[in-house]
């Protein structure tokens, strides 16, 4: 995990699913394969309504057509970004189209924890509605240490929570990776 992530920002709004983050037709492609995981890069929220894709006034594509790497770093969301089923995949596919980071006002639990046991997303909180101040578009600094989130386009900065514990997690790698290496399941 990168403690420092800049580029652009992606503007989605409320109850963005993880049939919109990916739809199902996809979770048939193995995570493990390099080649496959093209495939949810490639289609990382596909499935977001046209209207609602890049605020306002939709219609801006994630991932550009034909491609599998998103300009965009993090995504700016609503409340309960990643609701739905429980999959994965969904953090997996916005990592996948090389997004860093997301923030919201409020996650599904299940797609938080995706997030940091996988080590896909940097997944932070936010107490304003940063989708009515930021635009598809500005340039962002995310400092995930300090909780802030800079407009660089606006010259606004923003206060975020912090990840706590969560983040070193997300800094070993993954779940697992952290575990082994606190000594909590034996070292393989």
């Amino acid at each position: 995990m990168q403690d420092v992530i800049r580029g652009k920002a992606f503007v989605l709004g409320d109850n963005v699913d993880t049939d919109q983050i990916i739809a199902a037709e996809y979770l048939t492609y193995n995570p493990a394969d390099p080649k496959e995981r093209e495939v949810f890069a490639r289609h990382a929220l596909g499935g977001v309504p046209a209207a609602q894709s890049g605020l306002p006034g939709g219609g801006v594509p994630f991932v550009p057509r034909g491609g599998c790497r998103s300009p965009y770093a993090v995504i700016i969301a609503g409340r309960n970004f990643g609701c739905g089923s429980s999959r994965e995949h969904a953090p997996l596919a916005i990592a996948e189209a090389g997004c860093r980071a997301v923030v919201a006002e409020s996650y599904a639990r299940i797609f938080y924890r995706n997030c940091i046991n996988g080590a896909y997303l940097a997944p932070l909180e936010t107490a304003r509605r940063l989708v009515e101040l930021i635009r598809t578009g500005d340039e962002v600094e995310l400092d995930i240490g300090a909780g802030t989130l800079n407009d660089r386009t606006t010259d606004e900065q923003y206060r975020l929570r912090t990840l706590g514990e969560a983040a070193e997690i997300l800094r070993a790698g993954g779940l697992f990776k952290y575990a082994r290496k606190a000594g909590m399941i034996a070292k393989s």
